[in-house]
Formats: C-alpha cells, sequence, structure tokens
C-alpha cells in the first residue's frame, strides 16, 4: 500500500450524524475528522493498533481549530482530506478541509495531538515512532495559530455532567467528540436555532475518566461580538479538563 501524503475519503451525512436543524452536528463532524486521521496513520504504518502494540501508546488530540464556512447537510455527501505536518518534538500537527460535490470548502481545521503511554499516561517523544513519511505538504488549511484559551468575564454554572461508559473510548478516556456534545449543551435548543457556529477552538488540558465528574462553565462577556468561552473542571475545581471558545453569528 503506499503512503499518501494527503489522505481522502467520502462520507454521507446520515440521520444519526444530523442534529434538530437538519445539518451535521459539531460532535459528529469531530467523529469524523477523528476518522480519517486513523485511517491516514493505517495508511502512513503508524496506525493505532501498531504504536499500542509496538510502543504502548496512543494517539491523543491536545488542541484544535476549526472554521466553518457552512456546515454540511442531512443526506449530503462530502469529501475530506487530510495531511499531517512535519512531527515536532512532542506534538504531531495534521489539518483537515471538508469540500462538498463541487468542491467548495464547507470546513477547515489545524489540530495537534500527542503519543500517550498507556500505563504511565505521560507524552512521550515524537522520535519514538519514527518513520519514513511521504513528502510533506506545505499548505496549511488555516493560516496562523491557535490562541491562547481564557475567560475573558465571569464564569457562570451550567451544568454538571457524570462520565459514563458510553462517553470513554478506545484510549479509556472521554473522546474529543464527546467534549464538543458536552459543549454544545451549553446551549438551548433556540440558541441553537438563533446562531450558527463559524469556529471552534479547543484544548484538551487533562484526561477524564469514567466515573469522574465535570463541572461546565461558560463566559458570555463577549456574546455581542459572537463569542462564548467554555470549560469544563472537576468537582474540586483543582483540574481543568477542557477550554474552548466557540464563534458564531
Amino acid at each position: 500500500m503506499e503512503a499518501l501524503s494527503v489522505y481522502k475519503k467520502k462520507y454521507h451525512v446520515d440521520y444519526g450524524d444530523s442534529d434538530y436543524y437538519k445539518n451535521l452536528k459539531l460532535s459528529s463532524l469531530f467523529n469524523y475528522l477523528q476518522d480519517i486521521a486513523s485511517l491516514h496513520s493505517e495508511n502512513l504504518g503508524i496506525g493505532i493498533n501498531y504504536i499500542q502494540q509496538k510502543f504502548n501508546v496512543a494517539w491523543v488530540m491536545v488542541r484544535i481549530l476549526v472554521d466553518i464556512d457552512r456546515m454540511p447537510h442531512w443526506n449530503e455527501d462530502i469529501f475530506i482530506e487530510t495531511w499531517p505536518m512535519e512531527p515536532k518534538k512532542l506534538e504531531f500537527e495534521r489539518d483537515f478541509i471538508v469540500r462538498d460535490q463541487q468542491g467548495n470548502v464547507l470546513v477547515s481545521a489545524i489540530s495537534s495531538w500527542v503519543i500517550l503511554d498507556v500505563d504511565k499516561r505521560e507524552i512521550r517523544k515524537s522520535e519514538l515512532i519514527k518513520r519514513e513519511y511521504p513528502a510533506f505538504e506545505e499548505k496549511r488549511a488555516i493560516d496562523g495559530r491557535m490562541g491562547k484559551l481564557k475567560p475573558n468575564g465571569e464564569l457562570s454554572h451550567v451544568y454538571s455532567r457524570k462520565i459514563g461508559y458510553s462517553d470513554i473510548d478506545i484510549n479509556g478516556h472521554l473522546n474529543n467528540s464527546k467534549y464538543i456534545d458536552y459543549i454544545t449543551d451549553c446551549f438551548s435548543l433556540k440558541d441553537h436555532g438563533k446562531y450558527t457556529a463559524k469556529s471552534l477552538q479547543v484544548s484538551y488540558v487533562n484526561e477524564a475518566m469514567a466515573g469522574e465528574t465535570i463541572i461546565l462553565h461558560k463566559d458570555v462577556s463577549e456574546l455581542e461580538s459572537g463569542s462564548v468561552y467554555v470549560e469544563g473542571i472537576n468537582e474540586t475545581g483543582d483540574k481543568v479538563y477542557f477550554k474552548a471558545c466557540i464563534t458564531a453569528n
């Protein structure tokens, strides 16, 4: 199998991946991105099973920025392409573009991943799984870097959520797409009908495990400019699980 610099796949937006307004759910989009990233890592010879059996590590997303021109609709065919940057000391950057059937860009995303020791739950250096990769793409899906996430105003409690069995993935922690469900649940059905998400940046700070409870807070001080900050912490308030900023119009 030829190792590809850019990996492409067609997806169909099914009923179960769609929201009340017949658009692709944000969490479903994250599932698609996770899926194609996994497929490309397999193609490059550093797939999930291989790196765990060989090096006892797992792929973990730590940051992502998504820019949305238009969310795909229910029953629509879309095409996703992904490619990695040259690995850094600890992080692996990977970009994504989602297109419609006419080739128009619907969604662009940049992300950072690390390899995590399965037993010690510690980040390992990227050179551990060093391979002979095909030529790296120089293009980026989004120009610029991800910003630092922090609240600009007062945080207010939204709700609490206990992590259950259905929330965790094969790495044993809350899956990155489940965080997106938690974030979007911070807003009412009316809010989702009134506003359209244009971008979302998430930093996954600490692992969240089954049985733990996440307390969701949000800062709406920048709502007039279309920006809302959301974060999840533990019950004692001494651990941040994630930070996010969502913009809408």
